[in-house]
């Protein structure tokens, strides 16, 4: 199988004419934004050949940590390198890579506890369509995957857990996978957010805690879950290593099939930039069929 995939995907790129052999990356695009009243910038990265053919292409959607913003992925991941040599070498499938900024207003990926600036809401209303409107994206879910490293891989697994029906693949990196432990939640959320009362708080992390979405799902969204393909990776000597343990425990109680990968590394971009091409190659294989 493996051969095979190789296989399609070199006889793909060699079709495409030898100019149109380096993608291109558009470091800062806008979208106007109602739900967050601003506009909001985001990097894209177009494959080679996409200028010269009228083709549609997957979207991977890559998120960046905290500390960064949307060129963090295109300067300290060296993202158009790395996807050029990817999909040159035949490992993986050509697609569009959106980038997002979510370092602006409010740091983060979801929407605040209070209501008062709803990031997540914006991703799904409002970036997910312009990207289709503005590039030649393929819509349907088996098209779509999601990554991102640190804060980014937090984002990447709850957008899943939230809406697994438009996700195919998702590959969260050293992920910041939340809170474990409610009441340690509450004096965290308590000392940033005063005006939120002890049943939003729970509320809101039933929603962002594995195990609080995984127990409240039902059998139709954990079916959702299970046929999304994981792709989950963390250095040994990483802060974060624990959540993502218990994530992949949590993950086989609840028979969600997943590729858990502990590889020698640290939370640095040493360490990320090796995973991308790795990342980019597994959720190909969501983008192809045999």
């Amino acid at each position: 199988m493996k051969n095979s995939f190789i296989t399609f995907l070199f006889l793909f790129v060699v079709q495409l004419p030898l100019s149109a052999q380096s993608g291109q990356v558009l470091e800062t695009r806008k979208v106007k934004s109602d739900i967050l009243k601003a506009e909001r910038k985001y990097a894209v990265y177009l494959p080679p050949g996409y200028g010269t053919t009228d083709l549609s292409y997957p979207v991977l959607y890559l998120l960046h940590g905290s500390g960064d913003d949307h060129t963090g992925w295109v300067q300290f991941g060296q993202v158009q390198h790395i996807a050029d040599k990817a999909i040159a070498e035949g490992k993986a499938a050509p697609m569009i890579i959106v980038m997002p900024d979510a370092n602006t207003g409010v740091k983060g990926y979801f929407n605040t506890v209070d209501g008062t600036f709803n990031y997540e809401d914006f991703f799904f209303n409002e970036l997910i369509p312009h990207i289709e409107k503005t590039y030649r994206v393929r819509s349907d879910r088996r098209f779509r995957a999601i990554a991102g490293l640190s804060m980014g891989g937090g984002g990447s697994i709850y957008y899943a857990l939230h809406h697994p029906d438009l996700f195919a693949a998702v590959a969260p990196l050293s992920a910041a996978t939340g809170s474990w432990d409610l009441e340690q939640y509450k004096t965290r959320i308590k000392g940033n957010t005063s005006n939120v009362s002890d049943q939003q708080i729970e509320a809101y992390f039933n929603k962002h805690s594995i195990e609080g979405v995984l127990k409240s799902a039902s059998e139709e969204s954990l079916n959702n879950i299970r046929k999304i393909r994981w792709y989950i990776s963390c250095g040994d000597d990483d802060f974060l290593y624990e959540g993502n343990s218990l994530m992949h425990i949590a993950f086989h109680k609840n028979k969600i099939p997943h590729e858990y990968r502990v590889k020698d590394g640290a939370h640095t971009w040493t360490y990320w930039r090796m995973e991308l091409p790795i990342v980019m190659e597994f959720v190909s294989k969501s983008f192809t069929q045999f």
